[in-house]
């Protein structure tokens, strides 16, 4: 009988041996990897990605999200998750849900080295957020239908009679158009904003899925004008379509610009990949990454901003992203309401 037991020993001892080396190896492995939930082109953010996970080893998880329903389906997943969040870290092309998130506890404050300097008003008070990487929103058009002088250079010249049923724009429910939506509440007020889409809706506004639908409707000659981002634009561009823009001028008071955002989610399960992940996606190689792109972000960081001074964006709108972010649930109702 004694030696049954030693047997059982032995084969316990090996058996607790496995366990623990395959538990080690889990570990370790967990140790490696960072959850990245992101609403970035997918064909941007994948090279800058592989770029991180070759220079720290760390493997990226990453969650896109679809060009319908733009930054918003993450929102609502990051929300449902709360309890048991899966994602570490939040790189979202927009700031406005972002800050949303923010203001209903779902992202923690970070600080490091890379943030100590960072530019107002690019990033959270509370250090919850941080914005880099500009967009500003324009009004596209046809050069084949619509001549460079005749071209709308302010949200007011869309509303003149002879640009009827030739104008689209994206669902304000999803990506930038809400938000942009959302300023001219900030910046106009409520009356003389829902005097600005009403006067959209007379001149017969359709409404599509998203910006690159919009834009690409303008390139077909289905539409002449659009509202949309620079980046949709630029793709146009490097398509060869017949497609140009002017900045979508508030009243002469400049463009809204919109920031890419990044953030770590409270109870991130990879605290040191995730700081690992935001450090980097707040790096000047980022920026520099980006702005390469097709999508030609606008950096913030001076000294890329120096070296990329053709797609400096030049005078914009002077508003608080807070107060867009506030405004955004009851613009994007009225204004759906109104469009329909």
């Amino acid at each position: 009988m004694r030696w049954k037991s030693l047997v059982c020993c032995a084969v316990g001892a090996v058996l607790v041996g496995v366990l623990a080396t395959s538990c080690k190896k889990s570990s370790d492995k967990d140790k490696r990897e960072v959850v990245l939930y992101c609403s970035v082109d997918q064909q941007f953010a994948e090279q800058i990605i592989a770029e991180f996970e070759k220079e720290t080893g760390i493997r990226v998880l990453v969650r896109f999200d679809t060009e319908a329903s733009k930054t918003t389906g993450l929102i609502q997943r990051i929300r449902s998750e709360a309890a048991s969040p899966v994602a570490d870290v939040f790189w979202s092309s927009e700031i406005f849900y972002t800050i949303r998130l923010a203001g209903e506890s779902l992202l923690s404050p970070y600080s490091s080295k890379r943030t100590k300097d960072w530019l107002a008003p690019f990033f959270d008070p509370a250090r919850r957020w941080y914005a880099f990487g500009l967009r500003a929103r324009v009004i596209a058009y046809n050069m084949n239908t619509v001549t460079p002088q005749e071209a709308p250079k302010t949200l007011e010249d869309t509303f003149d009679a002879k640009w009827k049923g030739r104008l689209v724009m994206a669902d304000p429910g999803f990506g930038t158009t809400g938000g942009d939506v959302a300023s001219w509440f900030v910046h106009y007020g409520r009356v003389r904003a829902r005097r600005i889409l009403q006067s959209l809706r007379d001149n017969d506004v359709r409404l599509v899925e998203g910006n690159s639908t919009a834009v690409r409707m303008v390139a077909t000659g289905q539409a002449d004008i659009c509202f949309t981002d620079t980046d949709d634009v630029y793709a146009a561009q490097r398509n060869g379509w017949p497609v140009a823009m002017n900045y979508l001028d508030q009243g002469g008071n400049g463009p809204l610009v919109i920031p890419n955002s990044a953030a770590v989610i409270r109870g991130a399960r990879h605290p040191e990949q995730a700081a690992a992940l935001m450090d980097f996606l707040l790096s000047e190689k980022l920026e520099e990454m980006l702005v390469q792109t097709d999508s030609h972000n606008a950096p913030i960081h001076p000294a890329v901003a120096e070296q990329f001074q053709e797609y400096a964006i030049g005078k914009t709108l002077d508003i608080d992203y807070a107060q867009i972010a506030e405004q955004l649930p009851t613009a994007i109702e009225i204004a759906r309401e109104t469009l329909k």
